[in-house]
């Protein structure tokens, strides 16, 4: 391997070296994921070839394909035939995965950021007291922010919490989900839809796009592990930076 790629090789030795009792591709992947995060791998950037990456660790050559294969199936990494496997630009979210937009960031190694434009405290409204199943008059939290990745704006965040589930309306910082995790209330299933839409004025503007270009809006009701609904969340992404992947199967 080239001098410039040694740091992120001496790195994935180092993770891989650690005492864990985890497969060793499973060690791998969070060798590469750590890579990633920090920056050592950057977005675009190839990864070595699958032959020259196992000579170099000194592992066999199935276990890198098989650590390769599950990051390009969590939307990690993609693979280009012909050419090899790239760190992904584009976001790929699986959408049967229940993770913050913080924790999806840093896996691909972008750092998240968020942008408030308004918090606030209220009772909830006909449709929040619906989806959440509430009582009139029940009081919620409102948190509504732009969220970036690497300074690039991503979507646009509109959520409702049930404010029994947060110590306060200053709880949540940058992660919604870290906050209700520290509360023991962090959403462990959710019901989610998405739908195409045209981005209106006021979304392209925040979103840094033209009114009209393609966006995908995604609803979510989360609940509790005892069924009780936590967070109901309206989100609106950049059509042209973001893909909503799911596995299916026939059982």
């Amino acid at each position: 391997m080239e001098r410039d790629q040694m740091t992120p090789l001496v790195h994935i030795r180092q993770h891989l070296n650690e005492t864990s009792n985890l497969p060793l591709y499973q060690r791998l992947q969070r060798a590469l994921r750590s890579a990633i995060e920090q920056h050592l791998l950057k977005p675009e950037d190839a990864l070595p070839a699958e032959r020259q990456l196992a000579a170099d660790l000194e592992i066999s050559r199935i276990t890198v394909r098989k650590a390769i294969d599950g990051l390009v199936s969590e939307g990690v990494l993609v693979r280009r035939p012909g050419s090899g496997n790239f760190i992904n630009t584009r976001i790929e979210k699986n959408f049967a995965k229940l993770t913050s937009f913080s924790e999806d960031m840093r896996a691909r190694g972008r750092t998240p950021r968020s942008v408030w434009l308004k918090r606030s405290e209220g009772t909830v409204t006909p449709d929040e007291a619906m989806r959440l199943r509430l009582s009139p008059g029940s009081k919620v939290y409102r948190f509504n922010r732009m969220r970036y990745a690497d300074d690039v704006p991503m979507c646009l965040e509109y959520a409702t919490i049930v404010a029994s589930c947060l110590p306060s309306l200053d709880a949540v910082d940058l992660s919604m989900y870290d906050a209700l995790e520290k509360s023991g209330n962090r959403p462990v299933r959710a019901l989610q839809r998405l739908s195409a839409l045209l981005l209106n004025a006021e979304q392209a503007t925040l979103l840094q796009a033209k009114e009209g270009d393609a966006g995908l809006a995604v609803e979510r009701l989360g609940f509790l592990r005892d069924g009780r609904a936590v967070e109901f969340c309206r989100s609106y992404f950049r059509g042209d930076m973001y893909d909503f992947v799911a596995e299916l199967n026939a059982n």
